[in-house]
């Protein structure tokens, strides 16, 4: 691969996400990411993996809500069975965490077999990259089980563990003083992070064949006139939706000066008004400037 003319596309778009890491084919780059993550809670150990590419769970009943995850795959580590679900979220819609346990828990709960025991369910494991802060800890990988509430030591069970990727900490991460790209997941995040300088992202390809791999599935993206659409357009809606947002708070903004320009005139003019404040109020939102009201009551 010729570093100095790769195609920097977005990993995180969602369409590229999916093409690169949940697709038949792509097996090597997601059991070295899944290996990256769970390293953390001893899991690390991933022997292999079968990517589901069908990722879309029914609803569970008629008017229930379907579900589509962005990569599903069995994982085995060691010689145990464990379900993984990876979610990319670059838009904070503040649902974060229960959304993630929705999804874990649709997942668990997959239907068993008439007379098949509980224990042939397996362990499902989520992992959430998130394009903004979420928890405030200096940490950027956070990873929760089911303990008991004063007896920390004492776990439910390992059937639950989700992870999230938080991207803002992992910046602040990689600022400070001894960031390495010696350690897998830092490398994998490096790469995901499309603020990265592109010498870092030349190094993590010269120091990483499986992150090669997940480049070369955008390469490809990049040469297609139809799969390039795809991309923009999941690039465009991420646009109009932060573009959205930004409208919304500036709208927000703009209504609290307002509130707060009447709320102040108003306590300045009430007294001596029959209805005080209340009165104050509907006339300044009327359009009546403060000078004007106290002119109308004599004050």
């Amino acid at each position: 691969m010729d570093f100095k003319r790769i195609a920097r596309l977005n990993p995180l778009n969602d369409f590229a996400f999916q093409k690169a890491m949940g697709e038949e084919g792509d097996e090597a780059q997601l059991t070295a990411f899944l290996r990256a993550v769970l390293d953390r809670t001893g899991k690390g150990d991933v022997t292999s993996v079968r990517i589901i590419e069908n990722t879309e769970l029914k609803a569970d009943a008629a008017g229930g809500k379907a579900v589509r995850l962005d990569v599903l795959a069995e994982a085995v580590v060691r010689t145990e069975r464990v379900d993984a679900d990876i979610e990319v979220q670059i838009k904070n819609e503040y649902n974060m965490a229960r959304r993630s346990l929705y999804y874990w828990a649709r997942k668990y709960g997959r239907i068993l077999d008439v007379g098949e025991d509980y224990t042939k369910l397996p362990a499902v494991v989520a992992v959430n990259i998130l394009g903004y802060g979420y928890f405030a800890v200096a940490d950027y990988h956070t990873s929760f089980h089911l303990w008991e509430d004063r007896h920390k030591e004492l776990q439910l069970t390992d059937a639950c563990e989700i992870h999230f990727l938080d991207m803002v900490r992992f910046r602040k991460f990689r600022a400070a003083k001894g960031f390495n790209l010696d350690e897998p997941l830092n490398r994998w995040m490096a790469y995901f992070d499309k603020k990265s300088p592109r010498e870092t992202i030349e190094e993590v390809l010269n120091m990483d064949a499986t992150i090669q791999e997940f480049q070369e599935k955008l390469e490809r993206i990049h040469r297609d006139k139809a799969l390039m659409r795809m991309y923009d357009q999941y690039e465009k809606t991420e646009r109009d939706w932060i573009s959205s947002m930004r409208g919304a708070e500036r709208k927000g903004e703009l209504k609290g000066v307002a509130k707060g320009r009447i709320e102040g005139e108003q306590i300045g003019v009430a007294k001596g008004i029959p209805r005080g404040v209340a009165e104050a109020m509907a006339l300044l939102e009327r359009g009546l400037s403060a000078d004007e009201i106290k002119a109308r009551y004599g004050l």
